[in-house]
């Protein structure tokens, strides 16, 4: 039988998780949850690299032939490797919402997402493929914030977050992507300083793409209860 696999480097994989759910009622998931090696976002890119390799070979040994990255930063960083060393395995990644926002019209755009997201060369490209002349795109290295979500440090992420709006609260906000699958996380953190302000994250249209893919190669099963088997790097 085809499990699904999916990781993140914690607990933020689990946004994404309920999405699947949703579109795969009948498929099982086993969830990676890498708080081991949490945060990847302030981590290089040959280190994440190194890591996320360790994962995926854990994943196939386990029988799992798609693979959901359930983390913007190692699709940005590291999904073409990935694709290219393993391509007898299917990859759905996940991005930063930009393009969902340029879509949209949004006239002030706040991206919120780690460091090494921000730094990517995917981000560079979504804009420069998405931006209308009108649109203003505020790129946010969010350094911290992902792993304050992860250990529940609410004052912490008060504090992040807080900091964030007061340099940004004159630019007349519309929306805010949450470029990190931790982020939704902190929803009624955010809509505290950012009021009226529309938040986009990716996890329903990487759940879509899983679906469609999954079809696409005869992976559904159609033989599970919506199960989700979590491993944690630190049980290991």
């Amino acid at each position: 039988m085809c499990r699904v696999g999916v990781f993140d480097s914690g607990i933020g994989g689990l946004t994404v998780i309920e999405e699947l759910k949703k579109e795969l009622p009948k498929e099982d998931f086993l969830f990676y949850e890498d708080s081991l090696n949490n945060p990847y976002g302030e981590k290089d890119n040959e280190t994440i690299k190194k890591i996320v390799e360790n994962i995926v070979e854990y994943l196939i040994g386990q029988g799992c032939k798609i693979i959901v990255i359930a983390c913007n930063t190692v699709t940005t960083v590291c999904i073409s490797y990935l694709r290219n060393k393993y391509k007898n395995i299917v990859f759905i990644g996940t991005e930063p919402a930009i393009k969902l926002a340029c879509d949209k019209g949004y006239e002030n755009v706040l991206v919120m997402a780690t460091p090494a997201t921000i730094a990517s060369e995917r981000v560079n490209v979504l804009i420069t493929n998405s931006k209308k002349d009108f649109e203003n795109i505020y790129l946010v290295p969010c350094d911290g914030l992902a792993n304050a979500i992860e250990v529940g440090d609410i004052l912490r992420q008060d504090e992040l977050i807080h900091s964030i709006y007061e340099s940004y609260n004159d630019k007349n906000i519309n929306a805010i992507v949450l470029g990190c699958t931790h982020y939704p996380m902190a929803k009624k953190i955010i809509t505290k300083y950012f009021k009226n302000v529309d938040l986009l994250d990716g996890s329903n249209g990487v759940a879509r793409e899983c679906k469609r893919q999954m079809l696409l190669h005869n992976l559904i099963t159609n033989k599970g209860n919506g199960d989700v088997l979590i491993i944690n790097s630190k049980d290991r």
